[in-house]
């Protein structure tokens, strides 16, 4: 008995030894665009493998409003630059995130978004 209850012991003690594994580092990039009859979105990203990422994501509305945000997240942290042409918005810098508002604004009548409700997918 004493010798079960020792071999017990000692295979509990060792199946709690954890190996260490250490991944490489893996580069990756992906994106996406969608585009509809009213508007337009996307993203694209790229990653080193060792925490540095460069992307840009951005929309255009059915008013032909848009937002194009541009950023960089490394070892000095993160910075976005922003362009849009929103209502509201002019050349500044809030939270030291340059924003440029250079495009011009849509004109023309509003165009309403038309949403219909479909019921839930299975």
């Amino acid at each position: 008995m004493f010798f079960l209850v020792t071999l017990s012991c000692i295979v509990l003690a060792q199946a709690q030894y954890y190996k260490n594994i250490h991944h490489h580092p893996q580069p990756y990039t992906f994106a996406y665009s969608v585009r509809d009859h009213h508007s337009e979105q996307h993203r694209h990203e790229t990653g080193n493998g060792h925490g540095a990422v460069v992307g840009s994501y951005g929309f255009t509305d059915a008013r032909g409003i848009a937002r194009q945000v541009n950023y960089i997240a490394d070892h000095a942290g993160f910075r976005a630059h922003v362009d849009t042409n929103e209502p509201g918005t002019a050349n500044q810098n809030p939270a030291a995130v340059p924003v440029t508002c250079n495009r011009p604004l849509a004109h023309g009548e509003f165009v309403p978004l038309h949403i219909h409700p479909t019921g839930v997918f299975q």
